[in-house]
């Protein structure tokens, strides 16, 4: 972590909200709806791509394996395409990303997902759908798993991006460290400004999804799209284990935002953005699993967490579940920060196994205080 604010805003400057998913190549024999290796999908930004899936936990050490949490360390350095493979530096589909952390609900686990991505990377290229990192539109490449496999289940996570995540975490981290104010009205003002445009494109790409589908044979009740919400990775004030005062959150925690910001991110931006999809997920006839309260107690500087340390070592049940902000860019690249990490994907994935086995309805999905990513469960509504 760093040593004085004007670092660390150099830093925070150059912080963009990354969503990356690990692509699968999908085989060559021709399948169709009934026939064919099942398939579940995931689509969309870094929140389900796999962003910060190097990490278990976060710790202040910078050298060697960081305590454990460094899971690109190969004992002589650093190697991140042990987790990111070929994508590493650029989609970071990750070996944890939420899908191929479900389990066995299907026999393929396919990821398209890009960090970074937004609604236009997802739609088809004939209809203004844009390339991304030297890959086809999302929906395109999806066309391709639909013809040579049995898609069951796509799970979309998107939006974030088009509304401006990573220029909202940049202004409030940069109004703690820098201006001594706060962001939360004038970026509330940003997001109000945005949000029906962002959720008419959100909408437009489970369109886009359904278009192809029908184009490969698939009629609504051959497969199920699973629009999800997005969790904070940042606690309320009153679950800080830092004080608003002095460095300890920027140089020590890596949570670099006011109390008021902090309650504002967590109980006005991330619910108004859960609720809007959710209206989304209605309006096209689509299942919603609300994250919103997923990493509660688990979010980077949570009281019910900790860091890890060479006495208190990684684990699901005890260390973060979210990947601070490395203001200095010490342990990897900034734009992992405020992503969930391996244990947070790990949870995730459990999400995505529990609703994988629900059909029909909406479902919250939140995690059992003391207990690691096998403890997600879902609630109705």
């Amino acid at each position: 972590m760093p040593s004085t604010p004007h670092r660390a805003l150099r830093a925070l400057l150059a912080l963009c909200t990354a969503a990356g998913l690990a692509s699968v190549a999908a085989p060559t024999a021709t399948a169709s709806p009934g026939t064919g290796p099942t398939a579940v999908v995931a689509m969309g930004d870094s929140y389900i791509s796999g962003e910060a899936g190097r990490w278990f936990g976060n710790s202040l050490t910078n050298s060697g394996s960081r305590n454990g949490t460094d899971r690109a360390w190969t004992g002589s350095g650093y190697d991140p395409s042990r987790v990111y493979g070929t994508t590493a530096g650029g989609c970071h589909r990750s070996d944890t990303a939420e899908v191929l952390s479900a389990g066995p609900i299907a026999s393929s686990l396919i990821n398209l997902a890009c960090s970074g991505a937004t609604t236009e990377n997802v739609f088809r290229a004939s209809q203004g759908g844009q390339a991304y990192k030297g890959e086809a539109p999302q929906a395109d490449r999806l066309a391709a798993v639909a013809a040579s496999h049995d898609v069951k289940l796509i799970a979309l996570s998107v939006g974030g991006n088009d509304l401006g995540f990573a220029d909202i975490i940049t202004t409030c981290a940069t109004d703690y460290i820098v201006w001594y104010s706060y962001c939360h009205d004038d970026q509330q003002a940003e997001v109000d400004a945005r949000i029906d445009g962002v959720m008419a494109d959100v909408g437009r790409s489970v369109d886009e999804i359904r278009a192809v589908m029908t184009s490969a044979g698939y009629s609504s009740s051959d497969y199920r799209i699973v629009l999800q919400s997005y969790p904070s990775p940042i606690p309320r004030a009153a679950d800080n284990r830092y004080g608003e005062s002095g460095w300890a959150r920027t140089n020590t925690g890596g949570c670099p935002f006011w109390n008021a910001d902090s309650d504002w991110a967590r109980d006005s931006l991330v619910p108004q953005l859960a609720n809007r999809l959710k209206g989304v997920a209605a309006a096209k006839g689509v299942q919603f699993m609300d994250l919103r309260d997923a990493l509660q107690g688990r979010e980077v500087c949570a009281k019910a967490s900790r860091q890890v340390t060479s006495t208190a070592p990684a684990s699901g049940t005890t260390s973060e579940w979210a990947r601070w902000i490395d203001s200095q860019s010490t342990q990897g690249l900034v734009q992992e920060s405020m992503h969930p990490n391996a244990y947070g994907q790990q949870a995730l994935g459990r999400c995505l196994a529990l609703i994988h086995a629900r059909p029909t309805g909406n479902h919250s999905c939140r995690n059992t205080a003391g207990s690691g990513p096998a403890g997600m469960y879902l609630t109705a509504g």
